[in-house]
């Protein structure tokens, strides 16, 4: 009898149980080497965010039909979870009612990937070597071998650092204690550290957008709480979105909330900031942009760093990886979605011969896969995933076709503004029959106690 093929998969993340449900499918033995003691573990740190995208783009196929014979109800497919739900609805028992709970290794961190007497340098008779997974648990090191690994690892616990040069700013790791990345939970799990301070966010993308609406809200039940935007652009309109010609509804609010918070006068905005320099002032941190002695600088008593994440590579040394330069994507994957280029409309669905190496049997799926990039659908992770099973049980059709149609998610960027308003964003520029981009805004301001744009 043959034995199965054992496919190694890093990180139990939505899509790293995805591949494991599609690879269980196909015949094949998945094992899921978790870092944290529990199963989305990287999904328990924003749990308190909700989603931009409802269920129905949220759960996965094969993971669904896994599902079923659980007795599991699907939840409503127009409604929006948190990270909360996602787990308590979906992922908890996905990891724990189903046959992946056999599968599932938790507490064990992957810090070194090769192939069974073969280090990097070495060609001949390299296809047919096992893949040799170096983990860590309680009791020491141990080594996992596998035919095939699908690192799903993500890049939560990657974050870029608050340098604009890409690396971390002068003091940053001396003052990392009133430091915090990503997306903290301000209004709740850590609101004693944030209430009645002033609070810089760094950043332009969703989560700092979504920290200083929650900063906002914070400040009018704690007095003395008062959010600061670091922004390295000098536009700060580019971070409102498309208000209600965003593809995806939820976005579009919380852009246009945002705005109308930014037009109030409740974000504190420092624009062309680049931070270079932090330090301690009496106890406070000094953060600067520019050369020490002409520098520009805020003080402030946190601050919280969200200028997106990067993938982490470096248990990938012994491997042969295929890797844009700039945007540490694969390489046929990273033209489509290179930041630089793309502004709006949606990523073609993709799979195994995209996320190809140079490393027979060997991908990177999920967030992790799209490199540096900011922007990831989950249910083009779950695509990802059906493709490379069905490649690895040499099902080259199923893996070649598209079993994916995306919603269109993207909203172009409109011209530069010139002020950091919403009046200034939407009303100054566009006829006033295109208004409603933007004077959408007065809906969702409601909703913070902020102000719309005025438009009518």
């Amino acid at each position: 009898m043959t034995e199965k093929k054992k496919v190694a998969i890093v990180g139990a993340g939505p899509v790293g149980l995805a591949a494991a449900a599609h690879v269980l499918e196909r015949g094949m033995e998945p094992i899921v080497l978790e870092a944290g003691p529990e199963a989305a573990h990287a999904v328990r740190q924003w749990q308190h965010v909700q989603l931009f995208s409802p269920w129905e783009y949220n759960v996965d196929k094969a993971a669904q039909r896994l599902l079923a014979p659980t007795g599991w109800n699907s939840p409503d497919p127009q409604s929006y979870p948190t990270g909360g739900e996602l787990i308590d609805r979906y992922l908890e028992p996905l990891a724990t009612k189903t046959a992946l709970r056999e599968s599932i290794r938790t507490s064990s961190r992957v810090t070194a990937i090769s192939r069974v007497g073969f280090d990097k340098a070495k060609t001949k008779g390299r296809e047919g070597a096992p893949f040799e997974i170096r983990y860590q648990n309680g009791k020491g090191t141990e080594v996992l071998r596998a035919d095939a690994v699908i690192d799903v690892s993500g890049t939560w616990f990657s974050p870029n650092p608050a340098g604009a040069n890409g690396l971390p700013a002068l003091g940053e790791r001396e003052y990392g204690g009133k430091i915090a990345y990503g997306m903290p939970d301000v209004r709740g799990a850590e609101r004693a550290r944030y209430a009645g301070k002033a609070v810089a966010v760094l950043g332009a993308g969703h989560s700092a957008v979504g920290t200083l609406i929650d900063l906002a809200h914070l400040a009018e039940k704690a007095p003395g709480t008062e959010p600061v935007w670091l922004l390295r652009g000098a536009d700060p309109a580019k971070a409102f979105g498309g208000g209600r010609n965003d593809k995806l509804a939820a976005r579009g609010e919380l852009g246009a909330a945002f705005a109308a918070l930014v037009a109030s006068g409740k974000v504190r905005v420092e624009a062309e900031f680049g931070v270079t320099h932090i330090s301690e002032v009496e106890g406070r941190l000094r953060i600067a942009t520019g050369a020490c002695c002409g520098a520009r600088s805020v003080v402030a008593d946190e601050l919280i760093v969200s200028t997106g994440f990067r993938p982490d590579l470096s248990f990938l040394s012994e491997l042969r990886l295929k890797l844009d330069p700039a945007i540490e994507a694969p390489v046929a994957l990273a033209p489509l979605i290179d930041p630089n280029e793309h502004s709006c409309g949606t990523v073609r669905p993709h799979g195994a011969r995209e996320l190809a190496h140079d490393e027979p049997g060997f991908y990177v799926a999920g967030m992790k896969s799209y490199g540096r990039a900011p922007t990831f659908l989950m249910m083009t992770g779950y695509e990802q995933v059906r493709s490379i099973a069905a490649d690895l049980a040499g099902d080259r059709a199923a893996a070649a076709r598209v079993e994916l149609v995306l919603p269109e998610t993207g909203v172009c960027t409109r011209g530069s503004v010139a002020a950091a308003t919403l009046a200034t964003a939407c009303c100054g520029g566009p006829p006033k029959e295109d208004a409603s981009a933007c004077c959408g805004a007065d809906e969702a301001a409601k909703k913070t106690g902020a102000s719309g744009c005025g438009c009518s």
